[in-house]
């Protein structure tokens, strides 16, 4: 186990110099040799560090020549805007956009880049099933019970075990079990805030997290969010006196792939600590990390309850089963009461059949094959993104998680690219979607969970294309 975390660590660190460029494409590394008396490790490790790296296309072996930063990772198309702080602007909500895209993904004739689940070959569906008749035959009622408010034993055992995975020290009494991270979200809203309240999110950020906070009354600041770093924490200090809750995807936000560093998460809670101001916390994307080690979040740092940390299964294992959960921190009691108000119980089949699965290790089996074939996916879109996309298009790196967004030329609307693409059979979620103001339509989302094959390749390729084509129409009138 000691050796295992030291090879990780070692690969951080050299991923990290890439990274940040100090280690450039095409450079060729030390040798292994020479970072094994750097260290002072073995041999085995040092290798063990290169073919994490490699596995992960960071880095290439050239026969009798050693390793070298591989092209794969290098791109020469910049990183998105970064929006500016929004206080006074009116809004306008993109519903009508929103309900466009939900109305062709029924076709199956249409390469859906704008859905937001991975494709179900990369889930353990055979193994789901099997764990359903077991759940079946070894539940008294079959599951056809009430469940106590607060949800399953063996659910909320498992996730606050698995919390160990970020460092957290939770225990079953922490957590509180619900259908989905957006319906934990949802308790924890309507927990912490009442209608005419602000709360602030990140900006752009999933449209069902906005229509769901305006849904219930309340005002929105969007904060300027690094497509790397994450929330900008100058912007928060300023809406600070204005708000009552924030709501965060600190790890992988839906749809830039930004991941907060662990310094600005302690700064984060230890602002809102010092006002108290509830953080609700999604994770969603967590544990869909490309790096050597998952991220902690925000409530890996919370020593006074504040943070409300929601997650679920539905991006990694079974969009469908609904399973979810939250720890409330100190307004535990609180949510509770509300979830007796609205559901009384979650459905408890699933929960069970969640439950077995992490509790016997194959969460951890099943998750190290699917951040590789996303990380993969990731790699492959961004290079036919670069080959085949106008040169001035913009495109976020993501850390973790199945999403890109992409920033064109100010000139394109992709309100109106979406009209002419679903025609070629090509989805893809326009930038408008993901805001309350006027802003992101030369911006889209992909969502790269899809298998990689000749028809998401081509329909990729065709999707630059039309974008060049719409580039050339609109300069030549």
């Amino acid at each position: 186990m000691a050796r295992e975390i030291l090879y990780l660590k070692i690969a951080r660190i050299i991923e990290e110099q890439i990274h940040i460029g100090s280690l450039k494409t095409g450079e060729k590394l030390p040798s292994i040799r020479t970072v094994q008396k750097i260290y002072g490790i073995s041999i085995n490790t040092v290798k063990q560090a290169f073919l994490e790296l490699e596995s992960k296309s960071l880095i290439e072996s050239k026969p009798k020549s050693g390793y070298y930063v591989s092209n794969f990772f290098d791109t020469r198309l910049a990183l998105p805007s970064i929006s500016k702080l929004h206080l006074s602007d009116k809004e306008k909500t993109p519903e009508d956009l929103i309900s466009k895209v939900f109305n062709t993904l029924t076709d199956k004739n249409i390469t859906q880049f704008s859905l937001g689940v991975t494709d179900k070959s990369m889930l353990p569906i055979a193994k789901l099933n099997k764990g359903i008749n077991k759940v079946l035959r070894q539940l008294d009622d079959s599951g056809t019970g009430y469940e106590p408010a607060q949800g399953n034993l063996n659910l909320r055992r498992n996730v606050a075990k698995w919390s160990f995975t970020w460092g957290g020290n939770l225990t079953e009494k922490d957590i509180v079990t619900t259908s989905g991270a957006l319906n934990a979200l949802f308790y924890a809203l309507i927990t912490v805030t009442k209608p005419g309240d602000t709360v602030a999110i990140e900006t752009p950020l999933y449209f069902g997290i906005l229509q769901m906070i305006k849904s219930l009354g309340l005002h929105i600041i969007e904060l300027p969010t690094h497509p790397v770093t994450g929330v900008s924490l100058e912007d928060l200090k300023k809406v600070l006196p204005q708000i009552s809750a924030c709501c965060f995807v600190t790890n992988f936000n839906n749809p830039l792939g930004s991941c907060m560093p662990e310094e600005n998460k302690k700064e984060v809670v230890r602002l809102l600590t010092q006002h108290n101001i509830p953080l609700i916390e999604d994770d969603l994307y967590g544990d869909l990390f490309f790096g050597a080690s998952r991220p902690k979040p925000c409530k890996a740092f919370d020593k006074e309850g504040i943070v409300m940390w929601c997650g679920s299964v539905s991006k990694t294992l079974a969009p469908g089963y609904r399973v979810g959960w939250v720890a409330p921190g100190k307004f535990k009691n609180k949510l509770i009461r509300k979830k007796l108000l609205h559901t009384i119980s979650s459905p408890p089949l699933y929960q069970e059949v969640i439950a077995d699965f992490m509790e016997h290790g194959r969460y951890e089996h099943h998750l190290r094959g699917l951040r590789n074939t996303l990380y993969s996916n990731y790699l492959q879109f961004q290079r036919t993104i670069e080959e085949h996309f106008p040169e001035n298009t913009k495109i976020s790196k993501p850390q973790g998680g199945f999403v890109l967004w992409l920033e064109l030329d100010p000139k394109i609307d992709t309100a109106l690219l979406f009209d002419i693409a679903i025609q070629q059979k090509i989805g893809f979620a326009p930038g408008r979607m993901f805001t309350q103001h006027d802003q992101y339509n030369n911006c889209m989302r992909l969502n790269f969970g899809l298998k990689w094959d000749d028809k998401v390749e081509n329909s990729l390729k065709k999707l630059g294309l039309l974008i060049k084509q719409q580039l050339y129409e609109i300069i030549s009138n």
